[in-house]
């Protein structure tokens, strides 16, 4: 076993990592950038070493760098979790050959599967099956054009290179095949340097299913799968395992499948090989097919982990230190259920749009386990994956699990950032996925309800305006004096664009009254907080600079401006164009004079890996441009500028 290894990543995987290295007795080694200095793994650690600074390419993507700090620190080997250098076998190559051992497989079986369209072919040489599709070389787009008519639509334009729903088009009808096509091309080439795609009949009714498969190089054994079928943007948010409707003849076919994927390009550690299942008519062991396989450690494994009692890293650092295979087929069994929800800082309502902010408050919910690289006061930067933490719930059966997932959500608090709790809550609760009737359509189905703001009770506003006040504490001392009747205060609240001016009354003996319109609501001071009067929970309020947030198993977020700071709304209305988030400005299709329509494509911003397109509010003539192709801008620059409307006929 190894006495010390450099882990090259950095939030909650790198934490991951050295939890289990801790229990092993194994140090560790952390690599932060300039905008990880105060990190959590880099506190967590047995040693540190600076790489570079903010932007990935300047720091963890460095895998020269990387190495000489392993090298520098006596490290023996490198953990590259997941993302970075994970799966580049050029960085494979560059540890072994600095006499370093890396914690995963090896170059050529990553480069095996690097390309989806020979990995397809190598999957089918080996007997697993694939979607039907194009996967030549021929990238003229009329042969791919022909090639997805032979297919039959609807069909799915894929980039042979990378993931994440990069480069990746459905198309419905011939006449949207070449716009599509431009489209997927231009996207992968800026994403991964390489515009080639491949065609695929495109599944009707898909489940997202994937097997988890371990190898020592010679031979593998897989831990059965993990449902990853709810899925935003191509992006994954709640996975479990095993799949919900699984039969155990398919569970067979399926995991037999992945470990004849694993065995046939010789793996060696932990791998996911990914199936798109045809779910139309139930879960069928002839309806599975081959997508991809990644070579490292996935997100989700910790589901895996719950339902085997297998801990995956302790496998990995053990296999690549030399030892067998840890436990052969027949030793692995499921038990129970376990779901894992991603808690991600972004605004769900806005397309999900990432966001930053400094974490004021952070409490993870009850019964779960939080895999997490932050903490409370922690910045949420622009530069990296705005996932906050991954929590995992595990039940003796599915519905006990959901259960406890809806309960670690609603006690789970954050204040400080925008994040998908409150959709993570109505996804768990609803109708189809609690019945697991689940497929990768099932968000885009239900968007409108999923991402609408959660009611906010009068009782909610109330404990808002407490909040605001400072009343957190004993309320008695504050409650003033008058001659005839308690003294009130005004305060000034806002629920996104919707002004609340509350009046609070202390009447001196724990309770305040508190009115807003034609709404009444009394709260009693106990010892645990306020309640409402009659009965309820105790609502729990966290307050931010500027901002209060209460809790009530959702999050209500209230702007709590100070009077004395209020001062007229800047901005100019629909004429300007902001950064919504901080970013690289990719591109700018307008200039001065250009007549533009309704939701015409104006710039890209790039921000946490993603590429944000702004488009025009309303149709109109551009008056100026304020930024340029490369610029790096903070969230609210202006960007473009409109004629006022008035001026732009």
């Amino acid at each position: 076993m190894f006495d010390k290894i450099l882990i090259a990543n950095r939030g909650e995987i790198a934490c991951r990592v050295i939890d289990t290295c801790r229990r092993m007795g194994v140090a560790t080694v952390a690599v932060y950038s300039d905008a990880d200095r105060s990190a959590r793994h880099v506190a967590m650690a047995d040693e540190a070493v600076h790489i570079g600074g903010a932007k990935p390419a300047d720091s963890y993507l460095r895998g020269d760098v990387i190495i000489a700090a392993a090298r520098a620190t006596g490290a023996q080997a490198i953990h590259p979790g997941y993302g970075f250098l994970s799966e580049n076998p050029d960085f494979v190559e560059a540890v072994e050959a600095a006499g370093l051992t890396f914690i995963g497989p090896s170059a050529p079986a990553i480069r095996a599967m690097g390309l989806k369209d020979a990995a397809k072919a190598l999957m089918h040489e080996a007997g697993v099956p694939v979607v039907p599709g194009y996967h030549g070389d021929n990238q003229d787009p009329e042969h791919l054009s022909g090639a997805a008519d032979a297919i039959g639509y609807p069909v799915l334009i894929k980039a042979v290179a990378g993931g994440g729903g990069k480069g990746m088009r459905k198309v419905a009808r011939p006449a949207e095949f070449m716009d599509a096509l431009a489209s997927a091309m231009g996207e992968a080439a800026t994403a991964f340097g390489n515009d080639a795609v491949l065609i695929e009949k495109f599944v009707e009714k898909p489940r997202h299913i994937e097997v988890q498969v371990f190898g020592d190089g010679t031979r593998a054994v897989h831990l059965f799968e993990r449902d990853c079928s709810l899925q935003r943007r191509h992006q994954k948010v709640i996975e479990e395992a095993p799949a919900p409707g699984m039969t155990p003849e398919m569970r067979t076919e399926m995991g037999a499948a992945a470990v004849r994927a694993a065995e046939a390009i010789g793996y060696s550690g932990a791998g996911t090989v990914e199936f798109i299942v045809d779910a139309s008519d139930g879960l069928r062991p002839d309806r599975f097919y081959f997508m991809e396989m990644n070579t490292r450690l996935q997100v989700e494994h910790p589901v895996t982990e719950a339902i085997t009692g297998v801990d995956l890293v302790e496998w990995q650092l053990r296999v690549a230190s030399g030892e067998p295979l840890p436990a052969a087929q027949s030793d692995l069994s499921i038990t129970g259920h376990a779901i894992e929800a991603r808690l991600y800082a972004e605004d769900a309502a806005a397309g999900f749009l990432p966001a930053t902010g400094r974490l004021e408050h952070l409490h993870f919910g009850e019964g779960a386990r939080a895999d997490t690289g932050v903490g409370p006061g922690d910045e949420i930067s622009p530069w990296y994956d705005p996932m906050i933490a991954k929590l995992i719930v595990q039940g003796p059966t599915r519905a006990v699990a959901l259960r406890r997932m809806d309960r670690a959500l609603a006690t789970t608090e954050v204040a400080g950032a925008t994040t998908n709790l409150a959709f993570l809550r109505r996804l768990v609760n609803h109708p189809r996925f609690a019945s697991g009737d689940v497929d990768t359509g099932l968000i885009e189905a239900d968007l409108d309800a999923l991402i609408a703001p959660p009611e906010t009770p009068p009782a909610v506003v109330a404990r808002a305006a407490l909040a605001a006040m400072g009343l957190d504490g004993d309320p008695a001392p504050l409650a003033g004096f008058s001659l005839w009747a308690p003294l009130g205060q005004d305060v000034r609240l806002a629920r996104g664009e919707v002004p609340l001016d509350v009046r609070v009354v202390l009447d001196g003996a724990g309770r305040a009254r508190c009115s807003f319109g034609e709404e009444r609501v009394v709260l009693t001071r106990e010892a645990a907080g306020w309640r409402p009067e009659g009965g309820g929970q105790i609502l729990r309020a966290v307050g931010a600079p500027g901002r209060v947030v209460v809790y009530d198993g959702d999050a209500h977020v209230f702007d709590a401006p100070d009077p004395l700071a209020i001062a007229a709304e800047a901005g100019a209305g629909g004429h300007r164009i902001e950064a919504p988030m901080p970013g690289l400005v990719k591109a700018v299709f307008v200039a001065a004079g250009d007549r533009v329509e309704k939701g015409a494509r104006l710039a890209v911003l790039e921000a946490m890996k993603m590429e944000h397109v702004l488009t025009a509010g309303r149709d109109g003539v551009v008056a100026e441009v304020l930024t340029e192709k490369g610029a790096q801008v903070e969230a609210g620059a202006p960007l473009i500028l409109l004629e006022p409307e008035e001026d732009a006929a």
